[in-house]
C-alpha cells in the first residue's frame, strides 16, 4: 500500500514537472532574466564588443579582452544601408569620441631647401676695346670689392696711340684750313678731326682726356680701364704683361646687393606658387635672421632625377650676409582661405576612398563617403559628402568601420542572404572572419 502511494506521489511531480515545462516552452512564459522581446529576437551570432571582427555561434567570454561577448540580432538589417547602431555604452567602451564639421580658414607653411646664386642682371664682363698689353694691374684678387669708376689695369696700345696721332694731325690740318678760301676742304679738315675724335670715344676715352690730348698734343702712351660698374671680382685674367684682344674677359663683377635664391619644390607643393608670391629666407647661421623674397621665375619642367621643380627668387642682401653656393631655408607661407574641414582623425582613407562616419543619433553612425582635400594643422579640407554642423567620429572609426563590414557581408543582398539561413551550418566558436 505504502509502495502504490510513492508511486502515486511520484507520477504527480512528473507531471507537474512536464505541465510547467510545457507552459513556459509553449505558451511563452520568460526565463529568469530574460524579457519578452529578447526571448523572441533571433540571434544570428555573438560578438566581441571590443574587437568586432571575432565572432562565435554561441554566447560566451572574448578571449582577448574577458568581456562578455553580445548579441547580433536578425532584426537588425532593419537599419539602413551604411548604418551601424551601437549603444553610448558600448561607444564609451569602444573609445568613440566626435568632431564638428565647420567652415575654417587658416594658413599652410611650405618649407624648402634652396641654395643662393649670383643675380645674373648684376653680372658684369670688362673687356679692353683694342689689342694692347697690360701695363699695369691695380685689382689683382677674386673676392675684392670694387666701385664704379675705380681703376682696374693699364694697357698699351699701338693702335691706341696711332689713333691719338691721327687726332692730333686732323686738328693741325683743321687750323690750317681755316682760312682757306675753298668750303670743301674746311668741311675735309673737320670731318677727319671728328672720326678720330669719335673712334677715341669708342674706345672709352673721355671728352675730357680728348681735350687735354688736343690742348697738349702729348699722346698718352697707355690707357686706364676703370670699373663700369660696383661690384665684387668674382673672376679674373687680367695679369701685367699679357696680351689682350677685345675678345678677352679681363674681369667678372658681380653686383651681391642682391641675390637669386634656387628653391627646389616638391611636386606636390609646385602647383600651389605663382610668381610674383613672397617668402622668407633663412640662412644656417646668423640667428635665423629673416630676409624678405619674391618669386621671379618657374622653371617650366621638373628635374627627372630629384622630381623636384626649381623656382628662383630674388632678394635684396643687406650686409651681403647671403653668400652665393650657401644653402637656406626658403619659408612659402599661403593663406588658404575659408573651407569646410573635419578633424583629420575623421578620415578614413581606404585606397582611392575615403569615409567618415556622421553621427545620425539613437547611437546609430552613417558611414559617408567623403571626397578628402588638403590636410593642415590637423583638420582635412572636405570637397564632397559632409555638410556643416554635423558630428563625425574622429576615434574609434576603425572598429565602427570593421563592425559596418562584418554586418554588411552577414547581412548580405537579400535573396542570397536568404539562402545562406537555410544552411544548418554556422560559425565554428572563436571563427575570425577577414573583411
Amino acid at each position: 500500500m505504502k509502495f502504490v502511494k510513492a508511486l502515486g506521489v511520484m507520477l504527480l511531480l512528473a507531471a507537474a514537472y512536464v505541465g510547467g515545462y510545457g507552459n513556459g516552452r509553449w505558451y511563452g512564459l520568460k526565463e529568469p532574466g530574460k524579457t519578452g522581446s529578447q526571448s523572441t529576437r533571433k540571434v544570428l551570432y555573438w560578438v566581441d564588443p571590443m574587437h568586432p571582427s571575432y565572432t562565435s555561434d554561441k554566447p560566451g567570454i572574448a578571449p582577448d579582452c574577458n568581456m562578455p561577448l553580445e548579441p547580433v540580432y536578425a532584426d537588425e538589417k532593419k537599419l539602413e544601408p551604411g548604418v551601424v547602431q551601437i549603444s553610448p555604452e558600448r561607444q564609451q567602451l569602444i573609445g568613440v569620441r566626435y568632431g564638428i564639421a565647420e567652415i575654417s580658414g587658416g594658413s599652410e607653411t611650405i618649407i624648402a631647401p634652396g641654395k643662393v646664386a649670383y643675380d645674373e642682371r648684376g653680372v658684369v664682363n670688362v673687356n679692353a676695346k683694342v689689342d694692347g698689353w697690360v701695363e699695369k694691374v691695380f685689382v689683382d684678387f677674386v673676392g675684392k670689392p670694387v666701385e664704379k669708376g675705380q681703376p682696374l689695369l693699364t694697357v698699351y696700345s699701338p693702335e691706341m696711340l696711332a689713333t691719338q696721332q691721327e687726332l692730333l694731325l686732323a686738328g693741325q690740318g683743321q687750323q690750317v684750313m681755316r682760312h682757306s678760301p675753298i668750303a670743301e676742304a674746311k668741311d675735309h679738315a673737320a670731318a677727319l678731326v671728328e672720326a678720330a675724335r669719335r673712334r677715341l670715344e669708342l674706345w672709352d676715352f673721355s671728352p675730357a682726356q680728348i681735350d687735354e690730348l688736343l690742348r697738349t698734343r702729348k699722346p698718352v702712351k697707355s690707357f686706364t680701364v676703370y670699373a663700369p660698374a660696383s661690384g665684387v671680382v668674382t673672376e679674373r685674367k687680367a695679369y701685367e704683361n699679357m696680351r689682350v684682344t677685345p675678345e678677352v674677359t679681363l674681369y667678372t663683377l658681380t653686383d651681391l646687393s642682391r641675390i637669386w635664391v634656387l628653391a627646389d619644390l616638391y611636386e606636390h607643393d609646385a602647383p600651389k606658387i605663382r610668381v610674383g608670391q613672397t617668402a622668407i629666407i633663412r640662412a644656417a647661421y646668423g640667428n635665423g635672421r629673416a630676409i624678405r623674397a619674391r618669386v621671379n621665375f618657374i622653371a617650366p619642367q621638373m628635374n627627372a632625377e630629384t622630381r623636384t621643380l626649381q623656382v628662383r627668387l630674388d632678394a635684396d642682401n643687406p650686409g651681403q650676409i647671403l653668400k652665393p653656393e650657401m644653402f637656406v631655408e626658403v619659408e612659402f607661407r599661403l593663406g588658404l582661405g575659408r573651407r569646410l574641414t573635419v578633424p583629420s582623425d575623421a578620415v578614413l582613407h581606404s585606397g582611392m576612398k575615403q569615409t567618415v562616419f556622421v553621427d545620425a543619433g539613437e547611437g546609430k553612425l552613417l558611414a559617408r563617403d567623403v571626397s578628402a582635400g588638403e590636410s593642415h594643422d590637423g583638420r582635412t579640407e572636405i570637397l564632397r559628402g559632409i555638410k556643416e554642423g554635423e558630428r563625425v567620429v574622429t576615434s574609434g572609426n576603425f572598429l565602427i568601420d570593421s563592425e559596418s563590414k562584418l554586418r554588411a557581408a552577414s547581412l548580405g543582398p537579400g535573396e542570397e542572404k536568404k539562402s545562406e539561413e537555410k544552411k544548418p551550418a554556422a560559425p565554428a566558436p572563436g571563427h575570425v572572419h577577414d573583411d
